[in-house]
């Protein structure tokens, strides 16, 4: 029994899978490959099946949940623009105008 899932993409939209926006589908997918190769190495270690079943389950729907509610919460670009804002400073200290003075002897063309 195929399923079939519908990807919808617009003229200039971003995708949306099951919605899950923009890069949220590729955080998503890399994280279910870590999962997956976590999984293999926990398994190849020797660790109890049920063990590493109920680790990756746990760390699956946290993954899960996490990029469903980042991707409601931000949209398309507010993470990225979360993120950039972050690394913003709060404030700028200058010791002298220079650096204005500086500036509008450059926009009026001298130097």
């Amino acid at each position: 029994m195929s399923s079939v899932y519908q990807v919808n993409k617009g003229i200039n939209k971003a995708i949306e899978f099951k919605g899950v926006k923009a890069q949220y589908i590729g955080y998503l997918a890399g994280g279910l490959v870590a999962l997956l190769l976590l999984f293999a190495i926990l398994y190849i270690c020797g660790v109890n099946t049920w063990v590493c079943l109920i680790l990756i389950g746990g760390a699956g729907t946290g993954l899960i949940t996490t990029v469903f509610r980042l991707s409601h919460k931000y949209g398309q670009h507010g993470l990225l623009k979360r993120n950039a804002k972050r690394s913003l400073p709060d404030y700028l200290k200058f010791r002298s105008r220079k650096p204005f003075i500086h500036l509008t002897k450059q926009a009026h063309g001298k130097y």
